[in-house]
Order: C-alpha cells, then structure tokens, then sequence
C-alpha cells in the first residue's frame, strides 16, 4: 500500500514513494549507517543508479518494509 505523506525524492516528483533505497556514502557515514532516498517506481531505476555509479547504493526495500531507524 502506498502512503501519501512518502514522496519521491526524484527531482520535482510529487508521486506517493514505493520503494526505500538504502545507501551509505562511506567517506562520511560508519560503515552500519544507512540514509534513505524514497523512490516511485517510475524513477526507482534512475535513483539507483546515481546511487550506484558512487557507490553508495546498498538495497531498495518496499516502502512498507522500512523502519523507524530509516529515519
């Protein structure tokens, strides 16, 4: 299910997020911590793979699956 209040993180997207992309920029972040960009599913690939090209990408998990300490 779709919650409203989660929106796209993709530029000047508003659509209801699907997917949670976990990530870590490990210049910055110890290597358990993990941020959090929220996806549809029309840019969950192109959201991944800026992620991914720096290395940052870890897991994209359904929205419904993330937790509080996704913060």
């Amino acid at each position: 299910m779709k919650d409203p209040d989660l929106i796209c993180s993709a530029k000047d997207c508003r659509a209801a997020a699907v997917w949670g992309l976990r990530w870590n920029n490990p210049k910055l972040h110890t290597p358990e911590r993990r941020k959090v960009w929220l996806a549809c599913d029309e840019h969950r690939e192109s959201l991944t793979s800026f992620l991914d090209r720096r290395g940052f990408f870890k897991e994209a998990v359904p929205v419904a699956e993330l937790t509080p300490a996704d913060g």
